[in-house]
C-alpha cells in the first residue's frame, strides 16, 4: 500500500487535528484582509500558512530560529519599506498579520499557543478597521466560532469530544456572552464618534468628488455602484428632475481644472424664499468621505444640528462642517423648493464669477462676440447657449475624446461629446465670456427610492456637474447644460439606468426594478441601512434617548455607568440561576474529607488518587510528623468517614455524625 494511501486509510492524530484546526481559524481571520494588503503580504501570508499546515499534515519539525529569524526581518523591513513606518493601521496590521503566521511556526509550549490564539481574537477585531458593514460583521463571527473551537480542543485532556460537539459548546459560549453584549453596547457610556476607527481615519474615508475638476474626473465615478448617501423624506418626494444635491462651488479656472475659493459664512439675508414656494424636510445618512461637505438638496433653510461637530452655508452656499467628515453622519435638513439666492450680489461678491483665463480658447471668445450682437439680456443669452447645445450634434458619453490645451475650444466645436462635467465646464466658461457671472456645482443629481425602506439611495454613479448662473433680480439660478443634450439623464438617474455589477462584474444586475436580482439587491441595501442605521449609528443621544424612556432624564457617566453594572449584575444573575440550579451538588462527607486530606498533605501524608480510607488511615498512623493529640483526631476522623460513607449510619443520624466529623477535623488543624 502507498504511503498515501496508509495515511488516508489511518486515523488522524489529535495533536494534527488541533493544529489544523487552528490554522483554518487563523485562514479565517486573515482572509478579510487580503482585500487591503499590499500583494506580497498577502502572497507571503499564504505561503507560510501552507509551509506550517504541510508541517503539520507530514509530521515534520518546525523550523529552527536560525531560519526564521532572517524571515522575520525580511518582512519588518518590507513593512518599513512599503509604509515607511511601523506605527499607524495599515503597517500595524500587516506587522500583526506577518505576526502571527511567524509565531505559528514557532510554537515548542502551550503558552505559545495561547499567544496565536490572543493575537489571533486581536487582528480579528482590526478588520472592523476597513470594514463595518453586515457582511463583514457575520464574516468575524464565525472566525470567532473557529478560534473559540480550537481553543476547546486544545484545553480538552483524556478524551476528547467530536468536532461537532466541540462546535456546540464554542456556539453555546457566545450565545451565553450575548446577552452581556448586548448590555454593554446599549449602555456602555458612550463617546463621540465611529464605533470603530483610529486617528486620521477621516484621511482613508474616500469620496467620488473632490475640491477641483477636471473633464474626466466624473467618467469613473459613473460605473461606481457605491452608495454616497441616504435619504429619508419626511414630507413627499420631490420629483426626480429637482433633486439635485449639491456638494461643493468651484469658481476658479485656470483653463482646465476648476478648484473652489475659500469659503466664508454666507451673510444674513442672502437667501430668499420665492412666492409659493414650499419646503421639504428630510433625513440624509452620509457615508465618510473625509472632506467638510454636507449634501443637501440646493437651498437649505440653515444648517443642520451635528453630533459632535457644527455646520454653517459658505457664502457660495455650501453646506459645510467645520471638521471633515471621517464616519457615518446623520443629519436632518429642510430646504426650500424654489429661492432667490443672492439677488442683490454686489459687484465685489461677483468678480471670482467673472474671472476669464486670458490666453486659452479664442475660437469660444469669437462665439460669444457674436452672441452678444444678437442680444445684451442675460436671461436671453443663457437661452441662445441651450439652444446652441440641443440645434448642434452633441451628444452624451462617458468615453469622450481627450482634450487638449484649448479644451472649451475643443469640446464646443470639434469633438462635441461629453459628459457633465464637459457641458457645466463650456457652459460656465462661455457666460464669463458673455460677462454673465458663472460657476460650476458639483454633487449628486438623482437618486434611487429602495421598495424595501423607503429610503433613497444616492450613488457614486449619480455625480453630476451643473453650472449657476446670476441673473439681475433673480440672483444665482441652477442651468443644466447637461439636462439639454440629454434630458433623460436628468429624468432617470444614471444608478437607475444602468446594469448593475457585483463580484467584481461576474454577476450583471438587469436595470429592471423588478427583475428578482434587483429586487434581492434592494433587500440586501435594506438590511445593510437598518444595520448603519440601529448599530453603527448607535450615538450617544440615542443612548440618551433609550435611557430617556426607561424613565431617567438628565444621565451622566457616573448614573450611566451605575445603570450599565445594575443591567450587566441582573443579566449575570439570569444566566448563572439555571447553571446554579442544575449544578452538580458535593456530598457534605466529601468536602469535609477533602479538606482533611489537604490538611494531612501539610504534614507530609499525602493521599494518592485511588487510596481508600483503610489506606489513608495506614499512612496517618505510620506518620512521625503529626503530633499524637492530632493523629488520633485524624484516625477517629477517617473511621467516621468511613463509617458514613461506607457504614450503616441511619439517615436521621447522619446530621450528627456529619458534626462528628467536623469537630475532629477542627481538632486537626
Amino acid at each position: 500500500m502507498k504511503p498515501s494511501s496508509r495515511r488516508l486509510n489511518n486515523p488522524m492524530s489529535r495533536d494534527k487535528t488541533d493544529m489544523l484546526s487552528l490554522l483554518v481559524a487563523c485562514l479565517l481571520v486573515l482572509l478579510p484582509h487580503f482585500f487591503h494588503l499590499p500583494l506580497w503580504i498577502s502572497a507571503g501570508v499564504v505561503t507560510l500558512l501552507g509551509w506550517r499546515s504541510w508541517i503539520t499534515w507530514t509530521g515534520r519539525r518546525l523550523p529552527p530560529r536560525w531560519l526564521l529569524l532572517p524571515i522575520a526581518a525580511l518582512a519588518m523591513g518590507g513593512i518599513y519599506l512599503a509604509y515607511r513606518t511601523f506605527l499607524g493601521r495599515d503597517a500595524g496590521v500587516a506587522m500583526l498579520a506577518l505576526l502571527l503566521i511567524l509565531k505559528l511556526l514557532e510554537m515548542h509550549a502551550k503558552r505559545d499557543l495561547f499567544v496565536v490564539l490572543f493575537l489571533s481574537f486581536f487582528l480579528l477585531l482590526t478588520n472592523f478597521f476597513y470594514s463595518q458593514n453586515i457582511a463583514t460583521a457575520l464574516m468575524m463571527a464565525i472566525a470567532v466560532l473557529a478560534l473559540l473551537t480550537a481553543q476547546l480542543s486544545f484545553q480538552f485532556t483524556g478524551a476528547v469530544p467530536p468536532f461537532k460537539k466541540k462546535l456546540r459548546l464554542a456556539g453555546l459560549i457566545v450565545g451565553l456572552a450575548t446577552p452581556l453584549m448586548l448590555v454593554l453596547f446599549l449602555l456602555f457610556p458612550r463617546i463621540q464618534g465611529p464605533l470603530w476607527g483610529m486617528p486620521g481615519d477621516a484621511s482613508g474615508a474616500r469620496s467620488g468628488l473632490s475640491d477641483s475638476m477636471t473633464p474626466g474626473m466624473i467618467s469613473s465615478l459613473a460605473l461606481s455602484d457605491e452608495i454616497a448617501f441616504r435619504v429619508r423624506f419626511i414630507d413627499p418626494v420631490p420629483p426626480q428632475a429637482s433633486l439635485y444635491w449639491r456638494a461643493t462651488v468651484l469658481s476658479s479656472f485656470d483653463g482646465r481644472t476648476w478648484t473652489a475659493l475659500p469659503q466664508t459664512p454666507m451673510k444674513a439675508g442672502s437667501v430668499q424664499a420665492l412666492p409659493g414656494s414650499t419646503s421639504t424636510r428630510y433625513e440624509v445618512t452620509m457615508e465618510p468621505h473625509g472632506r467638510r461637505w454636507l449634501f443637501a438638496l440646493e437651498t437649505p433653510l440653515a444648517p443642520p444640528q451635528l453630533s459632535g461637530s457644527s455646520a454653517y452655508l459658505a457664502n457660495d452656499f455650501q453646506l459645510l462642517a467645520t471638521t471633515r467628515i471621517g464616519s457615518r453622519l446623520r443629519y436632518e435638513v429642510t430646504s426650500w423648493t424654489q429661492s432667490s439666492l443672492q439677488a442683490g450680489g454686489t459687484p465685489d461678491e461677483l468678480n471670482d464669477a467673472l474671472q476669464r483665463t486670458v490666453g486659452y480658447n479664442p475660437a469660444t471668445t469669437d462665439f460669444a462676440r457674436r452672441l452678444l450682437a444678437q442680444s445684451s439680456d442675460s436671461a436671453e443669452l443663457v437661452g441662445l447657449v441651450l439652444q446652441y447645445f440641443r440645434r448642434e450634434p452633441f451628444s452624451y458619453t462617458l468615453e469622450p475624446p481627450l482634450l487638449g490645451r484649448n479644451s472649451v475650444d475643443e469640446f464646443l466645436f470639434s469633438s462635441r461629446a461629453g459628459f457633465c462635467e464637459h457641458y457645466a465646464s463650456a457652459f460656465v466658461v462661455l457666460m464669463r465670456e458673455l460677462g454673465i457671472p458663472a460657476r460650476v456645482v458639483t454633487g449628486y443629481q438623482g437618486g434611487e427610492i429602495n421598495p424595501s425602506d423607503g429610503y433613497m439611495e444616492v450613488r457614486q454613479s449619480d455625480a453630476h456637474a451643473w453650472a449657476e448662473v446670476w441673473i439681475e433680480q433673480r440672483g444665482w439660478i441652477r442651468v443644466d447644460p447637461t439636462g439639454a443634450v440629454a434630458p433623460e439623464r436628468i429624468q432617470r438617474s444614471v444608478a437607475s439606468q444602468s446594469a448593475r455589477r457585483l463580484f467584481g462584474g461576474l454577476v450583471t444586475l438587469s436595470p429592471a426594478r423588478d427583475s428578482w436580482l434587483a429586487m434581492t439587491r434592494f433587500s440586501w441595501d435594506a438590511l445593510s441601512n437598518a444595520w448603519n442605521q440601529r448599530v453603527l449609528n448607535y450615538s450617544p443621544e440615542q443612548q440618551k434617548s433609550l435611557v430617556a424612556r426607561l424613565g431617567i432624564d438628565n444621565i451622566d457617566w457616573p448614573v450611566l455607568t451605575a445603570l450599565m453594572l445594575a443591567a450587566g449584575s441582573l443579566v449575570m444573575a439570569v444566566m448563572m440561576l439555571p447553571l446554579l440550579m442544575n449544578r452538580i451538588r458535593v456530598n457534605p462527607a466529601d468536602k469535609l474529607y477533602a479538606t482533611f486530606c489537604r490538611r494531612m498533605a501539610r504534614y507530609g501524608i499525602t493521599r494518592a488518587a485511588h487510596d481508600g480510607p483503610r489506606t489513608f488511615m495506614a499512612a496517618v498512623t505510620a506518620s512521625a510528623l503529626l503530633p499524637a493529640p492530632k493523629k488520633v483526631a485524624a484516625l477517629r476522623f477517617l473511621d467516621g468517614y468511613e463509617a458514613l460513607q461506607y457504614g450503616t449510619v441511619e439517615p436521621r443520624r447522619r446530621s450528627a455524625a456529619l458534626s462528628r466529623l467536623h469537630s475532629l477535623l477542627t481538632a486537626c488543624r
